[in-house]
């Protein structure tokens, strides 16, 4: 079987599940193009699992201060080219469409009657059951029409009583150590000099942000690093604790190892808003709507919880691809958190979850 893997370049989530998928169908008897769209091609970084794979513009959004700028992603959206780009992706060799929210494959595959999965963390708020927040008519329109696929694998941190899967997350890679003091930050759609100067004040903590700078540098406790998949998660691992906004991949990554999150949703950024929702409803994280220092002293002074280790999502999906769909997604989905270790159902009293 062959296949054009389709994946969203705005922000780092959506590729660093490629990545994940990437390895996982290497092993198997698939063949796999990549395209990616959503940012320039020389703005990806550490795109070796994927191989020569191609870039085209896309559609994206941009941002300012933390907030989605709608009148500058109105200004430079060019329908036109996406139409182009569409009509101009010959799927003729392939024989199954993958997306993870990319719409350039997407509508590619619907035009042309090819067989299409969707797999991304958009595609759980299909589900009514799950918790969201700013949603708007744009915003579920987007939702539904942005890259629709014939079938559809949503994840999230619960099940929520729906055929949503567990995080397609890589496996904890480097031992866990927690040294409390030790803070990453991932705030990319923040004004750095406004977060460094935010944090700078709180001198008992080291906090290490990840951010587009070219060269490291240390300013008594504020550590600026430059993009560095490896370097991050050796920093996650040992870490104490994650500040960030609300992408779904870091946050999922943070709650399996265990570290305590303290998120930043972006204003007008329906799933960001929604995955801080479901957050605070889990119980599994506490939100900020902006710069509080009363409220980041009280929560480094939380404990650490429990890590929460997920199955190997990216393998049981490609076999599931690969065997020629045996299971309903419900099924599939039931299968897997099975598998999760530490699942543990959190609904209203005296409700029963669908899954065990």
């Amino acid at each position: 079987m062959r296949i054009l893997y389709g994946v969203q370049g705005t922000g780092n989530g959506h590729i660093t599940r490629a990545r994940t998928m990437a390895r996982a169908l290497a092993e198997s008897s698939l063949e796999v193009d990549y395209l990616f769209s959503g940012r320039p091609k020389d703005e990806f970084f550490d795109m070796e699992p994927f191989g020569d794979y191609r870039c085209l513009r896309g559609l994206t959004f941009h941002w300012y201060n933390g907030r989605v700028d709608h009148l500058k992603t109105a200004l430079n959206t060019n329908l036109f080219r996406f139409v182009r780009d569409v009509k101009q992706l010959d799927l003729s060799g392939y024989d199954l469409v993958i997306t993870d929210f990319e719409p350039i494959t997407a509508w590619a595959a619907r035009l042309q009657k090819k067989p299409s999965l969707g797999i991304s963390h958009q595609y759980a708020f299909r589900s009514k059951q799950v918790p969201t927040a700013g949603h708007s008519v744009v915003g579920n329109l987007v939702l539904k029409y942005f890259a629709p696929a014939q079938r559809m694998l949503g994840f999230h941190w619960h099940h929520f009583n729906s055929a949503i899967l567990p995080p397609l997350i890589e496996p904890q890679q480097y031992p866990l150590q927690y040294e409390e003091n030790k803070i990453l930050v991932y705030l990319p759609f923040e004004n750095r000099q406004r977060v460094v100067e935010f944090l700078r004040v709180i001198k008992e903590a080291e906090f290490h942000i990840y951010c587009a700078v070219d060269e490291p540098s240390d300013e008594r406790n504020i550590h600026l690093r430059p993009f560095d998949r490896d370097g991050f998660k050796q920093c996650l691992a040992s870490c104490g604790g994650v500040i960030a906004n609300a992408g779904f991949g870091l946050l999922s990554e943070a709650i399996q190892a265990g570290k305590k999150l303290l998120v930043k949703p972006m204003q007008g950024q329906m799933e960001q808003l929604s995955n801080a929702a479901a957050l605070d409803e889990l119980e599994i994280g506490e939100v900020m709507d902006g710069f509080n220092l009363k409220q980041l002293r009280e929560w480094l002074e939380e404990d650490c919880p429990s890590p929460r280790p997920y199955p190997d999502v990216a393998r049981a999906i490609v076999e599931w691809i690969e065997s020629g769909f045996p299971l309903s997604e419900d099924e599939l989905a039931q299968r897997l958190w099975c598998n999760c270790l530490q699942f543990q159902f959190q609904g209203e009293e005296g409700s029963e979850p669908v899954y065990p």
